[in-house]
């Protein structure tokens, strides 16, 4: 009698090491694939970071800094609302043609609903709103509407 019992805990132990074991190697596993995937995310996004700087011309949030830009080429600040459709249209072509911005053209996208100083600077009162400046961050000249990347090169 003794020694089925000690077989039969032999076996439960066994089983629930086992299962201890795969359940494990399944939390090894998702931890693993999620480590992959913020990797895989991470390369991405710096791959579109280098997409955007070894392209032509390129298309970045609003910084002061970028202005000096202007030294060299167009500077355009797009006052743009998340929820405007007309400011969608417009950065999803850019988006979908940074390849063909022109070397000399930089494009700062620019938060109409937190950008107050700028909109009073530059005399924006409505979203979709485009603003050339030079070096200094003084108004070239400003239009609203276009929606597309070829709308804004023209107007240059």
């Amino acid at each position: 009698m003794k020694k089925v019992i000690i077989v039969l805990a032999i076996i439960v132990f066994v089983i629930l090491l086992a299962t201890r074991n795969k359940n494990t190697d399944q939390d090894v596993d998702v931890i693993v694939d999620e480590t992959m995937q913020e990797d895989v995310d991470m390369i991405q996004d710096e791959s579109l970071d280098m997409m955007s700087e070894t392209t032509s011309g390129r298309y970045e949030a609003f910084a002061n800094e970028k202005l000096a830009f202007a030294n060299e080429g167009d500077v355009v600040l797009f006052f743009r609302a998340s929820w405007c459709p007309s400011c969608k249209a417009l950065d999803d072509n850019i988006k979908a043609n940074l390849s063909n911005i022109p070397e000399n053209l930089l494009i700062l996208d620019t938060d109409y609903d937190s950008s107050n100083e700028l909109k009073q600077k530059y005399g924006v009162t409505t979203q979709h709103t485009l603003v050339q400046v030079d070096a200094t961050g003084e108004m070239i000249q400003k239009w609203s509407g276009g929606s597309t990347l070829d709308s804004i090169i023209a107007n240059l």
